[in-house]
């Protein structure tokens, strides 16, 4: 009976045997592996990360081959995790800006394969020059010169007035004369005109878009002639001083969009002004027409002046009397100018801010190098304050003044003025400024520089200038190698006459 049953048990595990699909042969074939070689966009191929434009159209054609057995392929589209197709090729359109996660999965019955992938889109004002000029009516003009965002892809200026574009039921005012980087928004001033709608205005545009998102008006004051936004890269809700056309300074405060007439700046002001910003840290420089003295606001508070024992001085705790004995510059002659040594981040996280101030008297020149520290309270160290004691001009009249374009740099411890057509470069750590030598010269004879503005790492400088006797966009901007001078490009006829250039950066 027991070796019955275990014939039988046999018998059964035999058949079952017979019955199963040998499939020795299949289950040790080479695997067709999928490899996604390249995606194309027409005929370049995408790298890691793909920079567009706003509503840019982009049509992915992947090239996949697989290694053995040509299987059946499906493909997988996903854009920020979500999937958006499964066609072969798929079409991305730019709608919204931002950075975009993408993903190309391709599988067959073998296995799949991945091609990540990342996609900017852009705005078509992201980063770049920004030129703020006007016609010889006094009509605005904004333009833009975005970077390339992708290798091989050209500069070019926008055509058109930028600000018409994207804003084409506003009307921009007349006469412009600033225009600022802050809080994610470019601030623009104009004087306005002669009739009773093109009154001063202070605008408000996205950085990413150019469209106006706030404006000020402001006819009530016939002197509010806004010449220069002392304004911070990071503004809180604090209020700022606007100097006019005529050296009084109002007050402004972006967040209530309200203009008024100065509680602290009561005096009159050179144009030559400078605001420092690097992040809480907030200061503006202005030279006090008269006191003849360099005053200082400090995150809001003051005006405090620069004295002769290397501290501060502040009007309110002294007569006039004791002010002009304490006064820096009561031997030093008039003003000229002043300008903000640019610093790159590297030299900013080392080395200490700077502004040199020149003053004159007929042909003797003096300069000081003035360092953020010197009115710190109870500071009595002379090296804040570091005073050449004169340079020399050679006897040759100077064509620098509160107005004058200038720009320095510490990479190169350089001075570029405008002296019409020309670039002077003085190396202000020397006590010479050699007029007869012209570091470079723009445009025609009769062309005018008004204005520079200086690369992230120092070694472009932005030239600004128009033609005077040209009409139609007479304006243009070349970019010089700021340590040798020579002329790196050229963008002719892209504006009207500047009247500010910057680099917005992203």
């Amino acid at each position: 009976m027991k070796l019955y049953k275990y014939s039988l048990f046999l018998l059964t595990i035999l058949l079952c045997v017979a019955c199963f699909e040998d499939e020795t042969t299949e289950a040790t074939r080479p695997l067709s592996e999928i490899t996604i070689e390249k995606i194309m966009v027409g005929d370049d191929c995408i790298d890691s990360v793909c920079n567009i434009g706003k509503n840019e159209v982009l049509k992915f054609v992947p090239i996949v081959s697989q290694t053995n057995e040509e299987k059946l392929l499906t493909y997988t589209w996903e854009v920020d995790l979500k999937v958006c197709s499964h066609d072969t090729e798929y079409e991305f359109v730019g709608k919204d800006l931002g950075t975009f996660k993408c993903r190309l999965i391709v599988e067959n019955s073998d296995g799949k394969s991945f091609y990540p992938f990342i996609i900017n889109v852009n705005s078509e004002y992201e980063e770049g020059i920004t030129v703020l000029s006007r016609d010889a009516e006094g009509r605005s003009m904004l333009s833009f010169m975005q970077t390339p965002m992708n290798p091989g892809e050209e500069a070019v200026f926008t055509k058109g007035d930028c600000f018409e574009v994207n804003n084409p039921d506003i009307n921009f005012a007349s006469n412009p004369t600033d225009i600022i980087h802050g809080n994610e928004f470019l601030v623009i001033s104009c004087m306005g005109g002669d009739t009773g709608e093109d009154v001063p205005t202070i605008y408000y545009l996205n950085e990413k878009t150019l469209v106006v998102e706030n404006m000020v008006e402001v006819p009530e004051y016939p002197d509010f002639k806004p010449v220069k936004l002392l304004l911070p890269k990071v503004m809180t809700d604090g209020i700022y001083p606007v100097l006019c056309k005529d050296g009084n300074v109002y007050e402004f405060s972006p967040s209530e969009a309200v203009v008024q007439r100065p509680t602290k700046l009561q005096s009159n002001y050179a144009q030559s002004t400078i605001v420092i910003n690097d992040g809480y840290y907030y200061d503006i420089l202005l030279w006090d027409n008269r006191l003849k003295a360099l005053a200082r606001m400090y995150y809001g508070y003051g005006p405090f002046y620069c004295s002769t024992e290397y501290n501060y001085m502040y009007t309110d705790t002294m007569t006039v009397e004791q002010f002009q004995e304490k006064n820096y510059f009561k031997d030093q002659k008039d003003f000229v100018c002043m300008v903000r040594v640019n610093m790159t981040k590297e030299q900013q996280k080392t080395e200490t801010d700077e502004t040199i101030v020149i003053t004159a008297g007929g042909i003797n020149w003096n300069y000081l190098r003035l360092y953020t520290g010197f009115w710190l309270e109870g500071t009595a160290e002379s090296t804040y304050l570091a005073d050449n004691g004169g340079f020399s001009i050679a006897g040759i009249p100077v064509n620098l003044n509160d107005k004058t374009p200038v720009i320095a740099n510490r990479t190169y411890k350089t001075m570029f003025f405008a002296d019409g057509n020309k670039i002077r470069c003085w190396h202000y750590m020397t006590d010479r400024i050699d007029l007869n030598k012209v570091l470079q010269t723009v445009g025609t004879e009769s062309a005018v520089i008004t204005g520079f503005e200086i690369s992230s790492d120092h070694k472009k400088t932005y030239v600004a200038f128009y033609e005077p006797e040209q009409e139609g966009l007479n304006g243009s901007v070349w970019v010089i190698d700021t340590d040798k001078g020579t002329v790196l490009e050229r963008y002719d006829n892209v504006c009207y006459q500047p009247v500010k250039i910057l680099y917005k950066y992203k």
